[in-house]
Formats: structure tokens, sequence, C-alpha cells
């Protein structure tokens, strides 16, 4: 009774704790826990894709580890180490889960604390913990383990870890120690003169070069404030006395002390990629001997900070509480690689480590998906970051021989398709991010763009998939099945995001002077029009011979298409909609074919690729539908519940849509620098910029359903355009939107009020 009371006092005081500046206390990490209930993901979605795979992650933005309460115990492919449904829990994971993602943890460890007699075996040491007594925030997490009288909590560094377990009575107390790997290869080592536990747990690859070795550990130092009175290793639920336990399978350690009731146990975690001597270091540099609620105070500040950058006000609470839990979800990668000492592990680099002279090393880019707004979000509010991003890609293209086009487990993996890395750092160079050698980036996405990877680096995951036929025929015809790849097939999609990557490098190009690739590359670009079926009006699978697949489908998920439809997929075309627009017939037949996506119901916004749709009627004569379709996706695609993202996160994709939906803004073309308008959801928004400048953005609505703009005012003089350039958003200000009930086709209906795609000057 105590504790629900306790409880029910912290969700009523969590508003007035925000009033004070504690952002953190509307963030709801359990958002995006369960099964998605979204109308979109119940419709589209087919099993993984109808989770979020997000974790209630503790830690630092863009830290190294996520600390997670565990209730499955497994670093199995789709598996997130916790679900809502769940209703045991299995330990405390120091979890280097890609957030979101349909991939798998990797290097992680497990600790499980237990009273009265020793178990090992997961089935039998789970214990039941309720979802009334678990509060989880981006700075702790806290449940009571009900079966053990234990109340544990756990915060974070950005590479380390604190564990606390309160006794509520007097017993024995057991830690199991974990190295989760699937393949039975970790390592457990107990020091009982140290109070130390250290280990391992080795890296494999998934995707290109499935089960071979990554190249690095996951390698933790635990130390224990509490004396041992008893230690071992088992396996297979057997217990040896031995203090080391290597490739054991289900193996791991354990050490046992006496606690009196009231009295609390502290671990301390340090974790590295490199060594247990990296482990140390970190654990010495960021926890030594601090206090566990030091540790979480500052884990608090951090976050605050962080997400202060944007400041949003509004009568809505549930709305802030999404928002800010949106962007905790797109605070999470890419992730932190390198020690405090400038060490990281080599990319691809068999064991093999380096050494950072000054910044940080960074991996797990889940570029098909972030590229898209997440990583532009970035650009806004930490240009920092994105120069230490564009940095790791450059050290991973040299160290490996080829920019990786979806580096993650700091490998090489061929993953998904297209060629994102090069999109994302044209899109950072084009925003003036550049603290980093321009002419050795763009001789790897070059590289990229145009020679085909030797057989043994393709085999291994280096180059574009199918870049031979794309060249030959300026598109992927069906008869390449692209068999070296994990997503294979999907020949369309891979020729509408290759159009769209040549665009890109050709932006980088043109501003370095390096006109001959320009001009090729801006002719590539238009590849998209190789895929274009004139009888269906959409994007077709083609043959060698330039027939069209048949019989064609527009709404049915083909091989040719990824993860979607023809009709879906047929409106990326972010470089150039007004020339997709003239394919289909015009501007007016380009409106009709989103209103006919929208009224049929294929719009699905669990998946990325489909993001932008909703903001390309700014191209048309109805700019006010994106108003329209965009609140409604704001209210039907995310809540607050456990079930409240529509779909895989995918490293903070699906989160930051909703950050920049809800501000007013949309980069449809990342690239150009470029953010189409929207009605923003809130009154007000402030962005701090990093520059020292705010911009501040008010919304006058006539009353609560208002959602059409009337007009726009920026520091007090009318603006007619339908879109914000990035060097003008840089320069703050107040931007003024009047906001109406009923529409007014006459904003920024005019074509010259509009971006203008592939012509514009990024």
């Amino acid at each position: 009774m105590k504790t629900s009371l306790l409880f029910l006092f912290f969700l009523v005081t969590l508003p007035v704790l925000a009033q004070t500046g504690d952002l953190v206390s509307y963030v709801n990490p359990l958002m995006g826990t369960a099964a998605s209930t979204t109308r979109s993901a119940q419709k589209h979605g087919e099993g993984t894709e109808q989770l979020a795979n997000v974790i209630p992650a503790v830690g630092r933005p863009f830290g190294m580890i996520q600390a997670t309460p565990q209730t499955r115990t497994t670093e199995k492919k789709c598996l997130a180490p916790y679900y809502y449904k769940d209703d045991v829990t299995t330990g405390y994971r120091i979890s280097h889960w890609l957030s979101g993602s349909c991939t798998q943890d990797y290097g992680s460890v497990t600790i499980m604390p237990l009273t009265g007699n020793l178990v090992t075996e997961p089935a039998r040491y789970a214990s039941p913990y309720d979802h009334a007594t678990e509060i989880s925030r981006p700075h702790l997490y806290k449940n009571y383990l009900t079966r053990y009288g234990l109340q544990t909590r756990i915060t974070a560094t950005l590479r380390c870890a604190m564990l606390q377990c309160k006794a509520a009575r007097s017993d024995s107390l057991y830690f199991l120690i974990i190295p989760n790997s699937d393949k039975n290869k970790g390592y457990v080592h107990i020091d009982m003169a140290k109070r130390e536990i250290t280990g391992y747990n080795p890296v494999y690859r998934i995707y290109q070069g499935s089960g071979e070795p990554a190249g690095f550990s996951g390698y933790f130092v635990i130390r224990f404030d509490t004396p041992f009175l008893k230690s071992g290793t088992f396996s297979n639920n057997r217990l040896f006395d031995s203090a080391t336990v290597r490739n054991a399978p289900d193996g791991g350690g354990f050490v046992g002390m006496k606690v009196e009731g009231g009295t609390t146990a502290t671990l301390r975690i340090g974790t590295s990629f490199t060594s247990l001597e990296g482990a140390r270091k970190n654990l010495a540099a960021e926890i030594g001997e601090t206090d566990f609620d030091e540790i979480a105070s500052q884990a608090q500040a951090s976050w605050n900070k962080a997400l202060a950058k944007i400041q949003v006000e509004t009568q809505q609470e549930q709305d802030k509480t999404i928002f800010y839990t949106s962007l905790y979800h797109a605070m999470q990668h890419p992730r932190l690689m390198s020690d405090v000492d400038g060490s990281y592990p080599r990319f691809a680099g068999n064991y093999r480590n380096e050494h950072l002279a000054a910044g940080n090393y960074y991996d797990d880019f889940s570029m098909w998906d972030i590229y898209r707004a997440q990583l532009p979000l970035l650009e806004i509010l930490d240009p920092d970051l994105i120069n230490n991003c564009v940095r790791s890609l450059i050290l991973k293209g040299q160290q490996g021989g080829w920019l990786p086009v979806f580096p993650c487990w700091n490998s090489y993996t061929a993953a998904m398709i297209g060629d994102h890395a090069s999109a994302f750092i044209a899109s950072a160079f084009n925003r003036g991010i550049r603290s980093y050698d321009v002419e050795a980036a763009y001789r790897l996405m070059r590289q990229n763009a145009f020679q085909v990877a030797p057989r043994p680096d393709y085999l291994n995951g280096k180059g574009r998939r199918a870049l031979s036929t794309y060249l030959q025929y300026g598109y992927i015809p069906l008869e390449d099945s692209v068999w070296e790849a994990f997503h294979k097939r999907e020949q369309v999609s891979r020729t509408l995001e290759y159009a769209f990557d040549d665009y890109a490098l050709s932006t980088v190009a043109r501003k370095l002077n390096k006109q001959a690739d320009c001009n090729e590359l801006l002719g590539r670009s238009q590849n998209y029009r190789q895929v274009f079926d004139s009888s269906a009006r959409l994007m077709n699978g083609r043959w060698r011979d330039g027939s069209f697949y048949k019989p064609f489908q527009a709404d049915k998920k083909l091989p040719f298409i990824t993860e979607g439809t023809p009709r879906q997929y047929s409106f990326y075309v972010p470089q150039d909609i007004r020339g997709l627009a003239g394919l289909m017939g015009g501007r007016a037949m380009l409106e009709q074919s989103l209103d006919s996506l929208f009224l049929k119901n294929e719009y699905w916004h669990g998946n990325e690729p489909g993001h932008h749709i909703p903001f390309l009627y700014n191209y048309t004569a109805s700019p006010y539908k994106t108003g329209e379709r965009v609140a409604a996706i704001l209210r039907d695609e995310y809540s607050n519940g456990p079930g409240g993202l529509s779909g895989n996160d995918d490293a903070g994709q699906m989160s930051a849509w909703y950050v920049f939906a809800a501000i007013g803004l949309y980069p449809a073309d990342p690239v150009s620098g470029e953010y189409l308008l929207t009605t923003p959801l809130f009154s007000r928004m402030t962005l701090s910029l990093p520059n020292g400048k705010k911009l501040i953005i008010r919304v006058n609505k006539k009353d609560s359903l208002s959602n059409y703009i009337q007009s726009i005012s920026w520091n007090g003089h009318a603006y007619t355009k339908n879109y914000l350039r990035h060097e003008d958003l840089l320069k703050g200000g107040e931007i003024i939107i009047n906001v109406s009930n009923t529409p007014n086709k006459n904003w920024a209906g005019r074509v010259e009020d509009q971006p203008s795609s592939l012509t514009s000057e990024p």
C-alpha cells in the first residue's frame, strides 16, 4: 500500500516537476515497449514490424551503453531485452541494443540479484514485478523484485552504470553475472580480495559476414561495496568452485554475501569495447567513488540540458510527454564507441585498437532510417556531434577500404539498401558542418558511387549492391536478384535510393568544383524515371529488355519493393518532386495521387520510406493538405502508452519524425537544407541553436480545432514560402503562424512559394 501511494504521488507531481525545468519528468521510456496499437500498424505491419522495439534505456545521450531491466535472456536477432507485456524480471542488462531495431544486442552483460537459495536457471530465478511500482526515466530505473524483497535502482554515465539493491529483510544475497553470448563464448573472472568481477562477451557480425567475429568484445569490470562470502561459476545449471569460467554453455559467475534488512548493496560497472583496462579507466573517470544519487543527478542534468534545446508550450500534457519521449528516443544513437582516453576498436579491425587525439568515435548508424530525419534533427541541435559522426565514418572507410553503407557492430553489414552514408555526409556538408577532411570524405563517397568492389570485398559487404547493373542499365533489372545481400531483389527501391544518393553526391561535387562528376551524377539522379511505368503512373519492376513487370499490383508487397508496395514507394523521389509530378501528369495529378494513397488507407507510417509523403502536398496547389495529414498522423500514430509507436523506431527515426512534425518542419529532401512547413502542434516553441541564437515559433489559433495556416510572419515581415532554409533557420528570430479552422487555398499554393527541388542550390 505504501509503495502504491508513493507511485501515485510520483505521477501526480510530474507536471509540477516539469514546470520547474525538469523536462526529464515528461519522458516515458516505456512508450513503445509493447506491440503497436496504431491504425497504420494494424493494417500494414507484420510480425516484428508491429514492435517499436525500444527499451526503457537508462544512460546519457548517445552513450556507449543503455542500462535496462531485462525480461528476455538472449541476444537473439529482433528480440529486445525488455517487453512491457512480460511479467518477470530476469536481471539488469548493460546493453548495446540498437534502439527500436530488428537487429540484436551484442557484447552485453546481465546482473541478476536474488535472495535465499542460489539458483542459476532463468526460469527458476526470474522474479515477478509490478508495473504499478515501476519507475522509468532516462536517468533512473527502479522496480521491486517481489520474489526476493529487493528494491533495485540503476543509473548510468556515458560508459558506466551503477546498480543498487536494497533488501527488505535479512538474508543471503547473491548476484549472477552473465555474459549474454548466444555462442557460449563469454568469460567471467572473480577476484574476492578486490571485490571485483571482470569479463567480456565477444561480438559477432550479422547480415553480411553473419556469424564471423566482429573483431572486438564488450568488456566489463564490476566492483562491489560489500565483501563476498561465497563465489563460484556455473554452466548448464551446474555450480563450480572455480573463479573463472570461459566459453561455457549458459555460463557465468556468482558471488554471495549476507545483508541485513534495510541495507543496500551497490555495484559500480565499467564497460569498454577495447579492453578490461579500458573498462577500468572508464569506471575510474566517470564514477570512481561517487555515490549513486550524485550519478543519477548528473544523468538527469545531462538529459535536461539535451531536451531543453527544444522547449514547447501547450495545455495538452500528453502531447508534451510524447514530444519529449520522442526527443529522448532520437538521442540514443549513433553510439559512442571510444574510451575516455580516446581508444576505440578499429573498424572491421580483428581485435586491433586505435586512438583518437581528440573527439569521439561513433558507430551503430542505422543509416537506411536515420539519414531521413534523425540525423538532420541533430544537424540543427548538435553540429559538434555530427562532425564527430562524419569523422567516424571517414575513419571506417579508411580503415576498411570502403565507406560502409550501414555500419553497425563496428563492421560492414550491407544491411538494407541504398548508400546513405553518402547522403548523410552530403547533408552535413551542405549545412556548413565541415570540421573533417572533406576531400577524404569525397574520395570515399565517390568510390562507392563509381567503383564496383572486387569480389572478396563485395562478399564482405563493401560497396553498393548491384552497382554494375545499375550503371549498365540506369536501373537494376529484375534479372539481377542481388543475392549477396541480406535484403535480396528489391530492384526498384534500390534504383530509387541510388538515384537519390547520386543526387546527394552531386551537390558535394558541385561545391568542390568537380564538374564532370557533378554532371554525371546529376544525370544518374534522374534514373528514377527508368522505373516509372507510365501506364500505371507508378514505379514498377523492369526487365533487361525494358518491359515492365506484369501483372502489376499497386497495393501489394512485391519482391522488387523494400518493405512496402509500389504505390507507397512511388513517391520516393525527394530530390526531384517536380520531375515526379511531371511524370504523373502535373501538379494536379501529384495531388490526386497523394489523395488516393491516403483515401485508400495505403499510407504506412510504420516504415521509413514514406515519412516524407505527407509533406509533398507542399509541392501542389493545396499545401494546406499537409496540415491535415500531419495532424492526423500525430494524433493516430503516436501515444504515450506502451503501444504508442507504429513500427520499429529504428534508432530514433520514427521519433524524430514526430519531433519535426510537431514543431511544424520536415526535411523531405534531407540533403537540400530545406524544411517543409506545416502547422505546429504546440502554441509556442523555442529552439536554442548551437550558435547561441534562438528561434521562437508562435502559433495563433482561432480555436483548438484550427489546423490551417492563414499567414506567416518572420521578425515582423510577411513570409509567403512554405519552407525554411537551414541557413535562415540559424539566424533565429520569431516566426508567428496564424492558423484558422478553414483552408486558405491561396497560402503558398503558387509554384514560386514552394521549394525548387532538384534545381535548388544547397
